[in-house]
C-alpha cells in the first residue's frame, strides 16, 4: 500500500540539494530510495542523487538507474550522454533562443558521377549496389554498409543537431502537376516521375540531408513484370498500352518509441462494473512517417514491409539517374505524428487485451522518441486506365510488393456508378 512517507522525504532532499545542503539531501535521499512505493518516486529520488554526487562513477549509477526506471528520461540521458562524452555542456542549446549560425544555410557539394573508362553519365543501376555507365556498361560498387548509429533524439534536440543547418539543394518543380524532386548535380532539367511532363525549372531549396537511402533492387522490365502479374490476378484488363512504371525515391522519417504507459478504466464482469487499472510498456522501433503526402491512400499499405532498420548510409550516387521527391513534412511535426500512432496503439492494445474497457484514461508522459532518421525509400508508380478511369498503383522497390486501385466490381460497382460516385 502506498503512502506519502517517500514522497515527503523526497521533497525535503530536493529542498536540501537546491540549497546546496549535499549531506542532508544525501540522507533524505537514501532513505526515499530505500522506501519508495512507486516508480515515479524513485526514478526522481535516484535522478536527483545522480545530481549531488561528486564521483563520476556514483553519479553514473545513479543515473543509469534512473533510466532504468524511466528509459525516456530526458534529463538522465542527457546527463549521461555528457558524462560519457557524447555531449559537451557547451553545445547544448536554448530552443526558444538558438544561436544565430544555426539559421543560415550551408552550400551542397555537386557530386557528378562519370564514368572512368570513358566519360560517360554512370547511372543507379537499380540492383541494390551499382552504378552503370550509359555508355559502355563499366560498373561500380557503392557503399551498403547501415550507418553506424541513428541519431539520439533527446541529445539532437538538446544541442544544434536537433535543429540541422539544413544545406541548399538544387531541386525542380514541375509545372504539370506542382512534384518537386531533388535534381542531380550539372543537370537543369528533367521528366516528371508522375505526370511525365517536361516542362520543369530548376530552383534552390533548403533542404536537410536523409540519413539512409534503401536501394531500389531491381529495375524497370521486373516492375513491369510485377505490375502485369498484379493486373491478371485482380483480373484487370486495361484499356490502353499499359505504361512502364516509373521510379523515384520518397523522404521518410523513422522513430524509435520508449516508455511505460499507466491507465485506468472500468470493465463489465459479472455484470457489475469493475474498476482496473495497469502499466503497458511500450517498445516501437522505426516507426514510419511518410515525409509527403502524395499517396496518402495506398502509401500505408506498403510502409510496413519496407525494412528501414538495415538501409545503408545515404550515399548520392543511388540518386544517380533516379528522381528523390523533396520532403514537405519536417521531422518535429513528424515526431508528433509517430508519438500519436504510438499512443494509438497502445491505446487499442489495452482495449483488445483488457476486454472492452469504457472511461479509459493514461498518460503518455513517459512516452519518449529515443532516436529517428530520415530514410528514402524506394517506389515504383504507374497509372493504368480502365472504362475511361485512371487508377494508381505502387510497387516497393525493395520488396516487389503491389498495392493499388483497381475497378470497383459487382452490385457496389454497379450502384457507386449510377450515384456517379467514384
Amino acid at each position: 500500500m502506498s503512502s506519502d512517507y517517500d514522497d515527503n522525504l523526497l521533497r525535503r532532499a530536493i529542498i536540501h540539494a537546491k540549497a546546496g545542503e549535499q549531506d542532508l539531501a544525501r540522507r533524505y535521499l537514501e532513505l526515499a530510495i530505500a522506501t519508495a512505493d512507486d516508480r515515479e518516486t524513485r526514478t526522481q529520488a535516484n535522478y536527483w542523487m545522480s545530481q549531488i554526487c561528486v564521483n563520476p562513477a556514483e553519479k553514473r549509477k545513479y543515473l543509469e538507474d534512473t533510466i532504468a526506471n524511466d528509459p525516456g528520461h530526458p534529463e538522465a540521458r542527457k546527463a549521461l550522454a555528457i558524462l560519457d562524452g557524447r555531449i559537451k555542456p557547451g553545445d547544448i542549446v536554448n530552443p526558444d533562443a538558438l544561436p544565430a549560425q544555426q539559421q543560415g544555410t550551408q552550400a551542397g557539394s555537386a557530386d557528378r558521377f562519370t564514368c572512368p573508362k570513358c566519360g560517360g553519365r554512370m547511372v543507379f543501376d537499380g540492383d541494390g549496389r551499382t552504378l552503370i555507365c550509359e555508355y559502355c556498361a563499366r560498373n561500380q560498387g557503392l557503399n551498403t554498409a547501415a550507418p553506424q548509429f541513428e541519431q539520439d533524439f533527446i541529445i539532437a534536440m538538446a544541442t544544434g543537431k536537433g535543429h540541422r543547418t539544413p544545406i541548399k539543394i538544387q531541386v525542380f518543380n514541375c509545372k504539370g502537376c506542382g512534384a518537386e524532386f531533388i535534381l542531380p548535380a550539372q543537370q537543369i532539367s528533367a521528366v516528371c516521375s508522375y505526370c511525365g511532363s517536361a516542362h520543369v525549372v530548376s530552383v534552390t531549396r533548403e533542404l536537410v540531408e536523409p540519413d539512409s537511402i534503401i536501394p531500389h533492387a531491381f529495375n524497370q522490365q521486373q516492375a513491369g513484370d510485377l505490375l502485369v502479374a498484379w493486373l491478371k490476378k485482380n483480373k484487370v484488363k486495361i484499356d490502353e498500352k499499359l505504361l512502364l512504371p516509373k521510379g523515384l525515391y520518397l523522404p521518410v522519417w523513422t522513430f524509435d518509441m520508449l516508455g511505460l504507459v499507466p491507465w485506468s478504466g472500468t470493465v463489465y464482469r459479472n455484470k457489475q462494473r469493475v474498476a482496473v487499472s495497469g502499466e503497458e510498456s511500450v517498445s516501437y522501433n522505426d516507426v514510419v512517417i511518410p515525409g509527403v503526402r502524395r499517396f496518402a491512400a495506398l502509401l500505408p499499405a506498403l510502409l510496413p514491409d519496407y525494412d528501414t532498420s538495415s538501409a545503408p548510409a545515404y550515399d548520392p550516387g543511388y540518386l544517380s539517374g533516379w528522381p528523390a521527391e523533396v520532403y514537405e513534412l519536417a521531422m518535429s511535426d513528424a515526431s508528433l505524428e509517430a508519438r500519436k500512432q504510438s499512443v494509438d496503439k497502445v491505446r487499442a492494445r489495452i482495449k483488445s487485451d483488457k476486454g472492452y474497457v469504457e472511461d479509459l484514461n493514461y498518460s503518455t508522459s513517459n512516452l519518449s522518441i529515443l532516436s529517428f532518421k530520415l530514410v528514402l525509400i524506394p517506389l515504383w508508380t504507374v497509372t493504368y486506365v480502365f472504362e475511361d478511369h485512371e487508377y494508381r498503383v505502387l510497387i516497393n522497390g525493395q520488396t516487389g510488393k503491389v498495392h493499388g486501385e483497381t475497378p470497383k466490381k459487382g452490385f457496389t460497382g454497379w450502384l457507386d456508378a449510377i450515384l456517379g460516385e467514384e
